[in-house]
């Protein structure tokens, strides 16, 4: 029984050894891809290219025909070429085989200098992937031809300088455009405490987008920025420009693109004019090939610089008295309510609309009045559209006595209007009627309420000392020590 037992065993020993042998095998054998894919690689970028060469992403091909590929990726501060280049190239092997080799390559020509970052992407080549981990390229002027003095700055050389040989300027003309900076103040003189909106504008033709490209504007705008600081005004940026231009049509018709570079308003402090000098931005510009053939695309890129002459913009001292919130305004009043009864709360709200230095307008103070108790108030500000301001004081008010209550007797905001060059006043046109009994107390004080009388009464009046909170902690701190001690010795005994 034991031997036919161990016979049994050992087949079965055998036969699980066979199929895990034979399930080895077939997983140990290798799907070979089809033939018809080939053999796929990326080609290596390069790491820098001149400005006005192009950066080339392309993939290699051997042994099969291009079925099917998918698209290039879009690179951030480039320009996509139309259409892919393909080079095939023959190759005679020993034996008289031959190699085939195809190359697709996608252009990409950089708009401006600077380090790019290319992203990884992948390319699916006849089904099968390629994936690339991406890296960074350099786009810089070309190196100038042997003779530096007579070529001009920043000249750009193509990427088959070395073949063909460097581009001659001679070959090339610099077609004319309409470029222009300018800095424009909307008033040539204003009253202290007026504002003036300065804006640095670029124009160009539309057909000059194809030769025009801004150059480091970053590092550009920070330097006009400073220039354009005022250190005797209150100075209000505006808003981030947007990056597309606008249209403008000058006197005769023309038809420009308008960029906004930048825009401040200004306040002068006092009578001191303001004084803002020639700025400069520089811009990349190309040039054109005179006799240009089919395929070409080759441009020479230079620096062309465009000037803003000065800008003065007069300051008038106001006329006497002198002191005045200065602007545009009208009055936006509201209250909370029509009808009030003695020792009810209600609320008015002071509002003030129009344009000016909305910094310099502070809560107008509310008057004195018997019977009335005043809180706050809570200022808010908000923008408009059309560039002007709203900002309301809101006021919380308790009446302890009945009548008609003017609110222009309490609160009035004196003003200098630039416009008319007049003093005005903003007077509020709401009264309110105050029904119910007079009550005893004329002012909300805190030894007439209830609660907090009776608390006060019984306060300590004995001054105490500032450091009197660190020496409660103090105090606690050797009372958790002595604690602790005192665990410790219990847990010690205990033991």
């Amino acid at each position: 029984m034991a031997r036919r037992f161990q016979v049994r065993a050992w087949w079965l020993g055998c036969w699980l050894a066979g199929w895990l042998l034979l399930a080895g095998g077939l997983h140990a054998q290798p799907a070979a891809p089809p033939a018809a894919t080939g053999q796929v690689s990326l080609v290596a970028p390069a790491a820098s290219v001149p400005l006005a060469g192009p950066f080339i992403l392309a993939f290699r091909l051997q042994g099969a025909a291009l079925a099917s590929h998918s698209a290039f990726p879009e690179i951030e501060g480039f320009r996509k070429a139309a259409g892919l280049t393909t080079t095939t190239t023959t190759r005679l092997l020993p034996g008289g085989q031959r190699s085939t080799e195809l190359t697709v390559s996608q252009r990409y020509f950089p708009y401006t200098e600077g380090e790019y970052v290319v992203p990884a992407f992948t390319l699916t080549v006849n089904g099968q992937v390629l994936r690339s981990a991406g890296g960074r390229v350099r786009v810089g002027a070309a190196s100038p031809p042997p003779d530096a003095s007579a070529a001009p700055p920043g000249t750009g050389v193509g990427s088959l300088d070395q073949l063909l040989g460097k581009p001659k300027p001679q070959y090339f003309y610099e077609p004319p455009d309409a470029g222009q900076l300018a800095l424009e103040a909307d008033r040539e003189r204003v009253y202290v405490g007026q504002g003036v909106r300065v804006n640095l504008y670029f124009y160009l033709k539309p057909a000059d987008q194809a030769l025009l490209n801004f150059y480091d504007f970053n590092t550009q705008l920070t330097e006009l920025l400073r220039q354009l600081r005022q250190p005797t005004t209150w100075e209000v940026a505006a808003p981030d420009p947007s990056p597309l231009p606008d249209t403008v049509r000058r006197a005769g018709g023309q038809v420009l693109l308008r960029f906004h570079l930048a825009g401040r308003t200004y306040y002068p402090l006092n009578k001191e004019a303001l004084q803002f000098p020639a700025l400069q931005l520089t811009l990349t510009k190309f040039k054109l090939l005179k006799k240009p053939q089919p395929g070409d695309t080759e441009r020479l890129a230079f620096y062309k610089t465009y000037s803003a002459p000065a800008l003065r913009v007069a300051v008038r001292p106001l006329p006497p008295p002198g002191a005045a919130v200065v602007g545009e305004y009208v009055l936006r009043e509201g209250i909370s309510g029509t009808r009030f009864r003695t020792g009810e709360a209600f609320t008015y709200t002071f509002g003030v609309e129009g344009s000016g230095n909305a910094a310099a307008l502070t809560a107008p103070a509310l008057r004195p009045r018997a019977g009335l108790a005043v809180y706050g108030p809570t200022t808010r500000e908000e923008a408009l559209p059309d560039g002007h301001f709203r900002k309301s004081f809101r006021y919380r008010l308790v009446t302890q006595r009945p009548g008609v209550l003017a609110f222009d007797s309490l609160v009035q905001l004196p003003f200098f209007n630039p416009v008319t060059a007049r003093y005005d006043t903003l007077r509020p046109e709401l009264r309110v009627t105050v029904s119910g009994p007079a009550r005893a107390t004329t002012s909300a004080s805190p030894d007439d309420d209830p609660f907090y009388g009776p608390a006060l009464a019984r306060a300590e009046a004995q001054l105490q000392p500032l450091d009197v909170y660190h020496q409660v902690g103090r105090y606690a701190a050797w009372l958790v020590v002595a604690l602790l001690g005192l665990a410790a010795v219990g847990w010690w005994r205990a033991r």
